[in-house]
């Protein structure tokens, strides 16, 4: 039994990294049936300690935590430092300074030792975007009590992963929201959508699996049920709930119906946004350099999202994201949960006749 199997809701709130996540936001999605979890990403140990110890006070229910797993290599300097200089008009005119850029890998293994060194009452999962968790990494976390899911989106990723011996995978769709969960090097990703990833990577490994990809409705949750999935992970679902820390750009943007476009001109690594003139202006250029983009570009977003300026941040989004409801993250959970199970009914009704 995993804990997959002890939710009255079969949903997993995304991750989110870079402010939609709070712990307010697991709480609410504990309270619907579902799995909160935190996202690590970007934080430094002592704040992921500090959002760990918040939502162990909010919920007395399971949650998780996901980590960036260091992966890749430095980028090209002069390839870095050319984006930079395109960049520098747009910072001069929102009165903004760049950051520095740097490779790094966002204090892995100090946060993976937090979490096996200190105590947080209800943190059962720990999940990994970008690759597998290094060999000592999985066997510390795994005897710590931990369940650890690993995201893929292919058949070669999910084998890699079972290998591992992960006890879950997160199979993403390229519909998804937020970057891609490659491993290392996304220049050569993966490009299936979310049914074909999970029939693909079904009858490859016996994991359970968790669907993620512009999942926003119950008759999206019952779809990739129905298809073999044990639970859905819903991250654009949630942007305009009151709980997440969502700027208000990104809430008016993702009530919108512009297009969603897979770009790197924010972070240097492919990721779905929601199109804006940033892209429109740089994408085509922009390198495959992560993290340095993303510490270049972060001063400017963050200048972008107090200025209300949806052109100067990354609008991260899945496909479906005009779908997204200006509603309780608990009610929600709820909703997909018995909204779920009547589209599964009808479909049933219909395979009867």
């Amino acid at each position: 039994m995993t804990i997959l199997d002890r939710l009255s809701v079969p949903v997993v709130q995304a991750p989110m990294a870079g402010g939609p996540s709070t712990p307010e936001l697991a709480a609410a999605v504990n309270r619907g049936g579902g799995l909160g979890f935190v996202a690590a990403g970007y934080l430094t140990p002592e704040r992921l300690r500090e959002q760990l110890r918040r939502t162990a006070a909010l919920t007395d229910h399971p949650y998780g935590v996901n980590l960036f797993v260091g992966s890749g290599r430095p980028a090209d300097p002069e390839a870095v430092a050319a984006y930079e200089r395109r960049l520098e008009p747009t910072a001069r005119l929102a009165g903004a300074q760049l950051g520095e850029p740097r490779f790094d890998d966002d204090r892995f293994a100090d946060k993976a030792s937090l979490l096996v060194h200190d105590s947080f009452p209800g943190l059962s999962v720990v999940s990994f975007t970008f690759g597998l968790p290094p060999v000592d990494t999985a066997r510390a976390l795994r005897a710590a009590g931990f369940e650890l899911w690993i995201t893929v989106t292919s058949v070669d990723e999910a084998r890699a992963a079972a290998q591992a011996g992960a006890d879950g995978l997160i199979v993403q769709g390229v519909e998804a929201g937020g970057h891609r969960g490659v491993f290392a090097d996304d220049a050569g990703q993966s490009e299936l959508t979310l049914l074909s990833a999970l029939q693909l990577i079904a009858a490859a490994v016996a994991l359970p699996l968790i669907g993620a990809g512009a999942i926003m409705t119950g008759a999206g949750l019952a779809a990739v049920l129905a298809a073999g999935a044990a639970a859905a992970q819903l991250g654009t679902a949630y942007l305009r709930s009151p709980e997440a820390g969502t700027s208000d750009a990104q809430r008016d943007a993702t009530a919108g119906l512009a297009p969603t476009v897979l770009t790197r001109a924010f972070s240097g690594r492919t990721a779905r946004g929601i199109v804006n003139r940033w892209h429109a202006e740089h994408g085509d250029v922009a390198p495959a350099a992560y993290p340095e983009v993303h510490h270049l570009t972060s001063p400017l977003r963050a200048a972008g999202r107090a200025a209300g300026d949806p052109d100067l941040i990354n609008l991260w989004a899945g496909e479906a994201h005009a779908l997204a409801e200006p509603v309780s993250a608990e009610q929600i959970t709820r909703q997909l949960g018995a909204d779920a199970a009547t589209a599964i009914a009808a479909a049933a009704a219909r395979l009867r006749g």
